[in-house]
């Protein structure tokens, strides 16, 4: 099984090439019996969706709690070898949270590698159902459209401007085209750095552009209520990250989670 540039069927009737988010062509076996993620949302995604098709997952797979699978390191380490030792039918990962040189190598090993890409919701939703049933050959669950339905909804209240920290020491922040952006566009809440250059920009607090709130997530620095308000004049509101950051089974509830945690920083 390998990547490759042929034309891309829709990968159900064999083992045929499907395009995933980056646009490659992946070829998929008939039967998917074997996975290896490398990323927390997408582990949770598939083993809340097929339970026992995982093999292997990175040490930051946190979710669900009880996943008992060989470990192979984090997202920027991932351990090529025991992966390709594994045998996967599918190795899934995401063009932000990994190397290419990583999934470079396991493609070069004769794996099938499947690289998503969301920056908004919808993308996301769309992204999951091709991951789960074009590329890991499963029914859709129903997680995902409980999901779907969540997120129709229009944002109700005052809007709010926020600066989103994800790091300190150095201080960094979401900017342009992110999925964590778009999930508080859809909350109410515009990102005030959704101009700026860079997709996580390193940041001076005291010239940051004005703003009334600071949404501070617990990943991937741990914000907390005792480490990072402080160093902010405006109102701040801490959000579990993986309600924020992740898209997966947490879609379903995180626009309720978030909203709570929101209306509770007004």
């Amino acid at each position: 099984m390998s990547a490759s540039d042929g034309p891309a069927g829709d990968g159900l009737a064999g083992d045929d090439s499907v395009r995933d988010d980056l646009g490659l062509a992946v070829r998929v076996p008939r039967r998917v019996e074997r996975v290896v993620s490398l990323v927390p949302s997408l582990t949770e995604s598939i083993a809340v969706s097929a339970p026992g098709l995982l093999v292997a997952a990175t040490d930051w797979c946190t979710q669900p709690g009880d996943l008992d699978v060989t470990r192979i390191r984090g997202t920027k380490n991932p351990d090529v070898e025991t992966i390709v030792r594994l045998g996967p039918d599918l190795v899934v990962a995401n063009a932000e949270e990994n190397r290419e040189p990583d999934l470079a190598a396991l493609r070069a090993a004769g794996l099938a590698v499947w690289v998503t890409a969301p920056t908004t919701v919808p993308a996301a939703l769309e992204s999951l159902d091709r991951m789960l049933v074009a590329a890991c050959r499963l029914p859709r669950p129903g997680w995902l459209d409980e999901a779907v339905a969540v997120w129709r909804e229009p944002p109700a209240g005052p809007r709010r401007r926020a600066v989103i920290p994800i790091w300190r020491r150095p201080w960094m922040a979401v900017g342009r085209d992110t999925f964590t952006g778009d999930v508080l566009t859809r909350l109410g809440v515009d990102n005030v750095l959704a101009g700026h250059a860079e997709r996580y920009p390193r940041i001076t607090i005291a010239e940051l552009p004005e703003h009334d709130l600071v949404v501070l997530p617990d990943e991937p620095y741990a914000f907390s209520p005792t480490d990072g308000p402080e160093a902010f004049t405006a109102p701040s509101v801490c959000v579990p990250g993986r309600h924020l950051t992740w898209y997966g089974p947490s879609l379903a509830e995180a626009r309720s989670v978030l909203r709570s945690r929101l209306d509770a920083a007004l």
